[in-house]
């Protein structure tokens, strides 16, 4: 692939890690192993981890090959990692966010840069496939729950983005790094956090919403890939069954206006929209309707919009 535009054009790969130094060799060796049209360096945000990360960081950054930096975000939570390394790239010209549980396929910088310098992207995501060679899938785990896992894929042809029918995630995403150098506000938002282990988030699907707000120039580049590594506890039912309350709970504080009409603080409709949830999940469950997983998730969100809008609306905290 021959990048047209980039003469004097650096190059970040950035990645945030929280307590996760074993794969660290791993994810550094794969990173150095990308060929770059333009020059690159690695960029490491600790997130205040309490395994060996610091020294573990500090061994790979003296092995031979792009240059490893590292720095430590002492603000807990995965919305100041990312909004730290972009602080700390704002000098390069593009910068590439992965996960510290992936693995960069070949192809991956020289996609993102040729997307971003020769197609003028402002924004560029790819492919995220989930790795079970570790950990084998669950015959439960339908395709249709992958997505629930960080998976994303839409197809073998680029594209350009133009509405939240075909997201991008973080997990696998690149930045002209003009447009943040340009607006310092425009920054990944904290009401979307997680912290440390924590499940859900959502930071990424809020910076993509924004992305599409400004009317950016968002593409999709198949030739952008990496291995999702899936620890087991996300293996299990359950996990999906928190991630949409946790889900519901943010919708609800961070999206929801007042509504006038209320009982016991909630909005009739929430109640309603639960209880009807839970009845087609349990009758899917009683006749083994393999979508009742599905429906159980949406039971939990519409719990967790209800707790969300009452602690949002009433001033009370709320415990995650």
């Amino acid at each position: 692939m021959i990048i047209q535009n980039s003469d004097k054009k650096q190059l970040t790969l950035a990645f945030c890690t929280y307590n996760r130094a074993d794969r660290l060799d791993k994810l550094v060796a794969a990173i150095r192993r990308q060929e770059s049209p333009v020059p690159f360096d690695i960029l490491a945000v600790n997130n205040n981890s309490k395994d060996h990360t610091l020294q573990e960081l500090e061994r790979l950054s003296k092995l031979p090959g792009p240059t490893l930096r590292y720095v430590t975000e002492s603000v807990q939570g995965i919305v100041a990692a990312r909004n730290r390394a972009i602080e700390e790239s704002l000098n390069a010209d593009i910068m590439i966010f992965i996960d510290d549980d992936e693995t960069p396929l070949p192809g991956l910088i020289e996609s993102a840069a040729h997307a971003i310098l020769d197609k003028n992207a402002e924004c560029v995501g790819g492919r995220i496939e989930i790795d079970f060679s570790k950990y084998p899938r669950p015959h439960w785990l339908k395709d249709e729950l992958l997505g629930f896992l960080g998976a994303n894929d839409h197809g073998n042809q680029a594209f350009q983005i133009q509405d939240n029918t075909t997201p991008i995630w973080s997990g696998n995403i690149a930045y002209d790094m003009k447009v943040f150098r340009e607006n310092s506000e425009f920054r990944f938002d904290h009401r979307y956090d997680r912290k440390g282990s924590g499940i859900g988030g959502g930071e990424d699907a809020a910076m993509f919403k924004a992305w599409l707000g400004q009317s950016r120039r968002i593409f999709y580049s198949p030739g952008m890939c990496v291995l999702h590594d899936v620890e087991p506890w996300r293996l299990n039912r359950s996990y999906f069954i928190k991630l949409h309350y946790r889900s519901g709970l943010r919708t609800a504080r961070n999206e929801l206006p007042v509504y006038n009409r209320a009982f016991l603080g909630i909005p009739p409709f929430m109640f309603s929209q639960f209880f009807r949830h839970c009845l087609k999940t349990i009758s899917m469950y009683l006749t083994f309707n393999p979508g009742a997983l599905r429906q159980a998730m949406n039971a939990s969100f519409a719990l967790g919009m209800i707790t969300g809008y009452r602690t949002k609306f009433t001033n009370q905290g709320i415990k995650e």
